[in-house]
């Protein structure tokens, strides 16, 4: 069934909670990757793309801490989602959300990957008859 009001907000209040948590912790650990970085260490790929998504969603935070800071503004957030889903800082998504991306990139992948063996097969029937 459907949760009271009060405990919908209690749940939003801890995924903010967590998200800032999430995002504070990847700062931290992105600061001292840049400072490896300025004293010539190199980083690894793995690290490099951690080091990525933490600045975008650093520059992705500023306009989502506009809904938080204004009042009454949190109820336009879900429109504004809807319209640009890459508005949220990577810490603040859900589970649902994590998996319907990952969905997406998948059938992605699928269909270049058939476009590609379409691709091949044709070339390969091309130059079976060139040289038949």
């Amino acid at each position: 069934g459907k949760k009271p009001l009060r405990q919908r907000v209690v749940d939003e209040l801890k995924h903010y909670y967590n998200g800032f948590h999430l995002l504070w912790i990847d700062t931290t650990v992105a600061v001292r990757m840049v400072w490896r970085l300025l004293h010539g260490q190199v980083l690894t790929r793995r690290e490099r793309r951690r080091l990525l998504r933490t600045c975008a969603d650093l520059f992705r935070l500023v306009p989502f801490l506009v809904f938080v800071i204004v009042p009454f503004m949190e109820f336009l957030l879900p429109l504004f989602l809807k319209l640009f889903p890459a508005m949220l800082p990577s810490t603040f998504e859900t589970e649902s959300k994590k998996e319907e991306k990952q969905k997406k990139k998948l059938n992605a992948k699928l269909e270049l990957a058939k476009f590609l063996r379409e691709t091949i097969a044709e070339m390969a029937k091309r130059n079976k008859a060139d040289t038949g």
